[in-house]
């Protein structure tokens, strides 16, 4: 259920593939430090440990204070991850801040991971799309009980599927990305580009799964259907609403909805094993259509920060209302989903407090939440889906950082999908 993009279809690696991700990481610059002003933004150099200090106590927000023995331990979670790269970004407004780079962006010329890169962040694009989706019911040009079937003709159970539903991963629909045929057709050709009509052939050619409404299951179809919605509500492609309802407004300079490849410099390469012969494979220039309104989106670690606070309190950085109360409340609504602890609401979890999303498309994974207790953003950008011990990178960072800034609020949730 975390992969924000479902896993296709999960394939044993090699063993030198996991001998080569295994290694430990190299720190790259200390990009850093704990923040000894509240707002402090962007970096700041770290200097010299003064000798240890006593690890703190959380708070009353749950934050333990980023001190330098905490940050240490952070350095030492961060390195035992093995993954080729990662950037770490943490903040708070009173407790100091932390932002790390670890090892590499290309194995093949040794490139340093650094905050500048741009990653995929898969399915972290879903609260771009229901974003999009949520501005539109503010407008009155839509409901979140209209059915499906008012906007998109076809879809099995069409005319009892609601936009909430969609939005909330309980349609019952199949989810496209499972369909055999059409993981055979992707990994065969990973520069090919699929529509959505495509996309949704290969959800619709199996039965509905439940009636509507009734259990959860973590599912792209949902927001591919959601992303035609918005489109034909809108008037406007999906990646154009975004970019000037979403984006702009947001400040989000360095986020973007690529219509295939497109991946700006400087990137960090992906590594992933969800490949036609199981064998890792670089996948900076893969096709990212087949993912479309459920993953495609490209962004960097600053951009990341902003969307936590933005998407989980529905203002914009300015203070100008982007959701409104009402509309974001509906949003924050999140039933409890299979995992204990973890809720869903309109495209967006809720994990033991913090609230956001997380993402896995082949060769990235992120992680952007946002802890309101004690106003805090976590975000992990990664080069690589492959699974470390049996468990996604994404979920290993998340779990790790958290236990030790907020152990009364640990983000554990379960690295298995809802659907392959």
């Amino acid at each position: 259920m975390t992969h924000a993009c479902p896993r296709l279809r999960r394939t044993a690696a090699t063993a030198t593939a996991v001998g080569i991700l295994m290694a430990p990481l190299a720190a790259g610059p200390a990009l850093a430090a704990p923040a000894t002003h509240a707002g402090a933004a962007g970096a700041v150099s770290a200097g010299p440990a003064r000798g240890p200090s006593p690890s703190p106590s959380p708070s009353a927000t749950g934050f333990r204070a980023l001190t330098p023995d905490v940050t240490r331990q952070l350095d030492q979670a961060v390195r035992q991850a093995g993954v080729p790269g990662v950037t770490v970004g943490l903040w708070t407004p009173h407790q100091g801040q932390y932002v790390r780079s670890f090892g590499v962006a290309d194995k093949s010329t040794g490139q340093r991971m650094s905050p500048d890169l741009y990653l995929r962040i898969g399915s972290e694009t879903k609260t771009f799309t229901v974003t999009a989706l949520l501005e539109l019911v503010d407008q009155h040009k839509v409901s979140l009980d209209d059915p499906i079937g008012t906007y998109v003709d076809g879809v099995p159970n069409g005319d009892s599927i609601t936009l909430r539903q969609l939005a909330g991963m309980r349609s019952g629909l199949f989810n496209y990305s499972a369909d055999e045929g059409f993981y055979r057709a992707l990994t065969s050709d990973p520069q090919r580009s699929f529509t959505p009509q495509q996309l949704l052939g290969y959800a619709f050619r199996h039965p509905v799964l439940f009636p509507p409404g009734q259990q959860f299951y973590y599912c792209n179809t949902n927001l591919v259907l959601l992303g035609l919605v918005v489109e034909k509500v809108s008037g406007h492609a999906l990646a154009d609403y975004i970019h000037t309802g979403v984006l702009e407004p947001a400040g989000l300079n360095h986020t973007l909805f690529p219509a295939g490849a497109e991946f700006p410099r400087p990137r960090a390469q992906g590594y992933t094993d969800q490949t036609a012969n199981g064998q890792v494979a670089p996948t900076a220039d893969w096709n990212s259509s087949w993912a479309w309104a459920a993953g495609a989106m490209i962004s960097r670690l600053h951009d990341m920060r902003v969307w936590a606070r933005t998407v989980a309190t529905g203002v914009f950085p300015d203070g100008s209302t982007m959701i409104s109360p009402a509309t974001q409340k509906q949003r924050l609504t999140t039933p409890p989903t299979t995992i204990p602890g973890a809720g869903y609401g309109l495209g967006i979890f809720d994990v033991q407090g913090w609230i956001g999303h997380n993402g896995s498309i082949p060769g990235y994974e992120s992680l952007t939440i946002y802890l309101p207790s004690a106003q805090a953003t976590l975000v992990v950008l990664l080069n690589t889906d492959i699974d470390y011990k049996n468990t996604e990178p994404s979920t290993l960072f998340g779990e790790a950082i958290t236990k030790i800034v907020t152990p009364q609020h640990v983000f554990d949730l379960p690295a298995e999908p809802a659907a392959r």
